[in-house]
């Protein structure tokens, strides 16, 4: 049976998302409202560019010579570079091969950045939001999802990457990225532990796993970078900017050599945004799905049941 044979029909589907979809539209204007009444400027940067971050692990989509961006975040960064201080963007964003309960391979993306301050003045931002939008939904400060229920008081659990490593797999985080299986043993054996009673900020990942993040002060072998996890389930990506122009284009180039010697296609250099990048203030910076707190809220796990059109229904 194919994957087509096996869907209910488009309209039976809408039937059925009806709900979800009116929850979605009242999301989305809740976190409108959160960063208005904050000062930030909502901001629409070009959605096809000719140059994505390199990331080992995100293949962008190629849309002619140019590419439909995997994220806003060199077009924003550019922006904080031009002195605008508090921005964030809601827009699709561009993923191939990306297909599964969670994950379709155009999303919409929630991004933020605020100059001056750093990944923890971001996790606070973070929590303050998410809890902003559960009160206009009259959510209070319970969740509850696929059997879970997440306590919503603030503030949210804070737990790091290396701490996590040991406790539930019993060795550091450094030794599963020395033996090759760090991405596995998040995958199994810690992401679905986490923030199943309270939400949680995994924070301080190895400077390896963050192509675009701050390295710690004084402690060169850590990256300032969070994910933020509810009930088992990634919501967003933040970190402390790097602002070094020599350092990012470094870092390019290394995510570009594991790009090739994985035999994917290597990507060229954004030349405007490293230019801009010695203008830009330090800042932190967050990617948080929009699909996936949908989900959240309307207790669901599939992607599908909160978006209008899935890629097979097109």
């Amino acid at each position: 049976m194919s994957f087509m044979d096996d869907q209910p029909s488009f309209f039976s589907r809408q039937i059925v998302i009806r709900e979800n979809l009116d929850q979605r539209a009242r999301i989305i204007a809740a976190v409108r409202r959160f960063f208005h009444d904050q000062g930030f400027l909502e901001v629409e940067t070009p959605v096809r560019i000719p140059a994505p971050a390199p990331e080992a692990h995100i293949d962008a989509q190629a849309a002619g010579d140019w590419y439909l961006h995997p994220s806003p975040e060199l077009c924003m960064k550019r922006l904080l570079a031009a002195g605008y201080g508090k921005i964030f963007q809601i827009c699709r964003c561009f993923r191939r091969g990306e297909r599964g309960g969670r994950h379709v391979p155009e999303m919409t993306l929630l991004e933020w950045y605020a100059a001056g301050g750093d990944y923890r003045d971001m996790m606070v931002q973070c929590e303050q939001l998410i809890a902003f939008v559960a009160e206009r939904l009259a959510r209070g400060r319970r969740l509850d999802y696929q059997g879970c229920t997440v306590d919503l008081t603030l503030p949210w659990d804070r737990l790091t990457v290396d701490d996590a490593f040991r406790r539930f797999t019993g060795m550091s985080a450094a030794a599963a990225l020395a033996q090759g299986c760090f991405d596995e043993l998040m995958g199994l054996e810690i992401e679905p532990r986490l923030g199943r009673k309270r939400p949680l900020f995994l924070y301080d990942y190895p400077a390896a796993c963050g192509a675009l993040a701050r390295l710690k002060p004084g402690n060169p072998m850590v990256a300032e970078r969070f994910e933020l996890y509810m009930a088992g389930m990634e919501l967003c990506n933040a970190f402390s900017e790097l602002t070094d122009p020599d350092e990012q284009r470094t870092r390019f180039e290394n995510e570009n050599r594991a790009r090739e010697a994985a035999g994917k296609p290597v990507y060229p250099v954004a030349e405007p945004f490293l230019n801009a990048l010695a203008a830009m203030p330090p800042a932190a910076g967050n990617a948080l799905g929009v699909d996936r707190l949908v989900m959240l809220f309307c207790n669901t796990a599939s992607i599908d049941d909160v978006i209008a059109f899935t890629p097979e229904e097109l």
